[in-house]
């Protein structure tokens, strides 16, 4: 099946699970042929349909509650309850239970698709080593949530750019366009429960965000309380594509809070699921990093490998699976994730030329 066809198949599916923004996903469609990386980014429910019969073998390995859409900028920061600022995977809607290489495999290969558009100034040679041993330290640790107080300062400093200073954040919330229309009564109820206070009088707002969920309802409650700016998202939710690649067998519900209060990390209070949405409270240091916002003097090899300490810290969300996976791990050759990833970066690098064509000829 092309590329275009499974496009078309998937947002099908979609729609007839949730109200579909036409204007966001044709945004989508452009990123989509703009470059591999964004490409990659936008198109998980391809990735699982293919990933399979690409990578069969490594398809069978030990299965965990995986991230699914796992990729380089699929990383952020947020507020624990004590304050504390702290970083890890930020998105997980595409959870599912899926073999733990899909994961690495996944990460390596965005991290290969970035240093090629410049986004990462690494050796790509470099890349899978560094995600494979942070995974390994990771399992071995039995975990450890990445704290940004007294310890990886250097992490801190990553996460904390110019680009998310609350004056810049603010300006941008500020400038989100209020929803014209009525907002469903399910997603203020959501926002809601996340305020400080009962009785708020807030504006909401349309958010453009992301790349694997634009198209979807997205929408943010932005307010003041004691005399400071707060925000708050509800963005709609719906089972992994994974259902969808796999024709609705298996598994059909959401994996979204099992992971999140599973993995050996500290949670961030203000993410909940209500019903069919997701919501979360947004702040400058409480949201995704993109790479362009990381400070250019980075330690990118070390980045690479806290990425990959990650991934272990969720996959320990199933602590009955680690050491089938530790064994599954130790029996493979050095070069194994780098083979894969050669194979699914030829993949996806044919559906994005196909899918940059055919834009081109619209």
């Amino acid at each position: 099946m092309r590329i275009q066809k499974a496009t078309a198949k998937y947002e099908a599916w979609l729609g007839k699970r949730i109200n579909i923004l036409e204007e966001d996903l044709e945004l989508k469609h452009v990123h989509m042929a703009e470059d591999p990386f964004p490409f990659l980014r936008a198109t998980f429910y391809r990735w699982a349909q293919v990933w399979p019969d690409v990578c069969p073998e490594l398809a069978k390995a030990p299965h965990v509650l995986a991230v699914g859409d796992l990729h380089v900028e699929n990383f952020g920061t947020w507020r624990d309850v004590e304050g504390r600022l702290i970083w890890g995977v930020n998105d997980f809607d595409e959870t599912y239970p899926m073999a733990y290489t899909n994961d690495l495999v996944r990460l390596a290969v965005s991290a290969h698709l970035a240093i090629a558009a410049n986004h990462l100034a690494l050796k790509t040679e470099d890349a899978c080593t560094m995600v494979l041993e942070g995974y390994r330290e990771g399992l071995k640790a039995g975990g450890q949530a990445f704290v940004l107080e007294e310890n990886h300062h250097w992490l801190r400093e990553a996460a904390t750019g110019v680009l998310r200073d609350p004056v810049n954040f603010w300006k941008k919330m500020d400038s989100l366009p209020t929803v014209k229309g009525d907002v469903p009564k399910s997603a203020r109820k959501a926002m809601e429960s996340l305020l400080p206070e009962s009785g708020l009088t807030y504006r909401v707002a349309h958010r453009v965000a992301g790349l694997g969920s634009l198209g979807r309802e997205r929408y943010v409650a932005l307010t003041q309380w004691r005399h400071g700016k707060i925000a708050r998202e509800a963005k709609a939710l719906l089972p992994s594509a994974c259902v969808w690649a796999n024709k609705g067998k298996g598994w059909t519900r959401i994996f979204y809070e099992d992971i999140i209060t599973g993995a050996v990390r500290v949670m961030d209070p203000f993410v909940h699921l209500r019903g069919r949405w997701i919501v979360r409270r947004l702040a400058p240091l409480c949201s995704r990093i993109e790479l362009s916002a990381v400070p250019k003097k980075r330690e990118e090899a070390r980045l690479l490998r806290a990425m990959g300490f990650e991934t272990a810290n969720v996959h320990l969300a199933r602590r009955k699976a680690v050491k089938a996976v530790r064994r599954d791990l130790a029996r493979r050759k050095p070069d194994w994730l780098h083979s894969a990833v050669k194979e699914m970066i030829k993949v996806v690098l044919k559906d994005w030329e196909e899918w940059r064509e055919a834009w081109r000829e619209r």
